[in-house]
């Protein structure tokens, strides 16, 4: 006798780096959502602009997801966009091992990257050794902790220093952003 088995479903985010920025790859976050709906996602919302994008799905594996998605970017707007995915749940466990709680007052002076892989130690030794009474950061697994006492604008971040010398694929979001997406 064959079973019917239900697939649970897990709740996701997908990040989307460099949309909506300077007038550059401009997509609707309708447009995007309806796109994500069409791959099957489930219950899918936007939060703001810059493409963050929580929906349920059964399948699995964030790289593929993320495949998925910037797949179906291209195919839509014609344009790449790196996409880096996370389950809620894998983001909730970010949140509640945050290295520098406590140290900040203002949410938009930590910042989350958001990395397609684990950082290599020979990379996460180079971006620490930046580290100083301004500028901190900190490495776990594939998201990489920034805490700004300056202008992001000054910093390393505002720099690009993770993917043009780094030469590693992110996107950021600031501790705000992380802990509203957790509300969705």
């Amino acid at each position: 006798m064959e079973s019917n088995k239900i697939q649970s479903k897990t709740k996701h985010v997908a990040l989307l780096r460099g949309i909506n920025v300077g007038g550059k790859n401009k997509i609707k976050m309708e447009t995007l959502r309806e796109m994500c709906v069409s791959l099957g996602y489930e219950n899918v919302k936007t939060y703001i602009n810059s493409g963050n994008v929580i929906f349920e799905t059964a399948h699995s594996g964030n790289s593929q997801l993320a495949s998925r998605i910037e797949a179906a970017i291209e195919e839509e707007f014609g344009f790449k966009i790196r996409t880096i995915v996370r389950s809620m749940s894998e983001l909730e466990n970010i949140v509640a091992n945050n290295p520098f709680k406590g140290m900040f007052e203002n949410d938009k002076d930590l910042h989350v990257f958001f990395l397609d892989e684990e950082m290599p130690e020979e990379k996460r030794d180079l971006l620490l050794s930046n580290n100083n009474d301004d500028e901190q950061y900190f490495v776990r697994g594939s998201e990489i902790f920034c805490l700004l006492k300056i202008s992001v604008l000054d910093s390393l971040m505002g720099k690009d220093y993770i993917a043009k010398k780094l030469k590693l694929a992110s996107t950021a979001r600031n501790w705000r952003t992380v802990n509203k997406i957790l509300e969705f």
